[in-house]
């Protein structure tokens, strides 16, 4: 298999990634406690708006709609049995659009978290975890993926099994953590932790970073701390758009496309190479972040100062790492990078 995706790594000095997925489809009508997969099925032509929006907006890469495309999400709405019909139609659609773009755009295939919690903590044992993600790989192989792209993991267990199921589909990845929880994920990861997990994998991804998370500044403390730990291989950073607020019943992300351009040009240079945004970030925010990838030259790394007078503030006092948890930032960043 032609590795498209390691190809665009070695030509491209950056890569825009795409926006949201939810929060794009709830604008098209999707109803809170839907399952987004159906609509590959059901509404094809507005998953093909979605992947067009990404690409039409100077998108090097976009995520297929299969973010809950395991077994275990998909029986939540009574799918469980179409896995890979449904990851498969996803992929299709998405590699139609990427065939027309007139340019290379590469098709990723999101594979998110089972939604379960593995043992020693939970039920889910590694081999039926391992099942179920290599389902969803051979369906999205089969649509025509490039690259499959786990996001919003939390365990080190689900990153691990995720990754075996890869390598059984025989098909290259990348992985993102969550890091929502004062700098680490939900089940305690830190940038440092993740730094050195995948270098332990068999068959480690070809890029590793962060998604979603709380907002743009939080993230790119994360970034920070991947390369703090002097690792070669490329950063993901696919950060919010903003921080989200309750607003008329609604939530909505306060970050405007030119804080998202703002957030691009600084995740460049605080070490990421594949940059682009989660939720809350629209196309017209990701315009913005490719005109701020094309024409702003690649500066410095940033430091913490530089970036919440940028960005705006963290939403905690550390990123999570080290022995004082509640460290002042500037303090806390540079006892860990020297």
């Amino acid at each position: 298999m032609t590795n498209a995706f390691a190809s665009m790594l070695d030509s491209h000095d950056v890569i825009l990634a795409d926006g949201a997925t939810g929060t794009n489809l709830f604008q098209m009508g999707l109803q809170s406690g839907d399952a987004p997969e159906l609509w590959n099925t059901d509404e094809p032509d507005k998953i093909i708006a979605l992947y067009r929006g990404s690409v039409d907006a100077g998108s090097d890469l976009f995520l297929t709609n299969t973010f809950g495309g395991t077994a275990a999400r998909l029986k939540l709405h009574d799918a469980q049995d179409r896995v890979r019909e449904l990851n498969q139609a996803g992929a299709e659609l998405g590699r139609a659009v990427a065939d027309k773009a007139g340019r290379k755009v590469i098709v990723a295939g999101s594979v998110g978290p089972t939604g379960e919690i593995m043992e020693p903590v939970g039920a889910l044992t590694h081999a039926h975890a391992v099942e179920m993600f290599h389902e969803q790989a051979e369906g999205l192989k089969e649509g025509g993926v490039d690259v499959l792209w786990l996001e919003t993991i939390s365990a080190p267990e689900e990153f691990r099994a995720a990754a075996e199921a890869f390598a059984l589909a025989d098909m290259p990845w990348c992985g993102t953590m969550s890091f929502d929880t004062a700098g680490r994920t939900m089940m305690g990861v830190t940038s440092s932790d993740l730094a050195q997990l995948v270098e332990t994998l068999p068959n480690p991804p070809l890029a590793f970073g962060a998604n979603c998370g709380t907002g743009a500044s939080d993230i790119l403390r994360t970034v920070l701390g991947f390369a703090a730990q002097g690792t070669e291989r490329p950063i993901i950073s696919k950060g919010n758009a903003g921080i989200p607020k309750y607003v008329d019943g609604h939530i909505h992300y306060d970050g405007t496309p030119d804080l998202m351009g703002h957030y691009a040009a600084m995740a460049r240079d605080a070490g990421a190479t594949i940059i682009g945004g989660c939720c809350g970030t629209m196309p017209d925010h990701l315009r913005k972040m490719r005109e701020a990838l094309d024409t702003t030259a690649r500066g410095e790394r940033p430091t913490l100062d530089q970036i919440t007078s940028a960005l705006g503030p963290f939403t905690s006092a550390s990123d999570g790492t080290g022995d004082e948890a509640a460290a002042p930032e500037r303090r806390g960043r540079r006892r860990r990078r020297a």
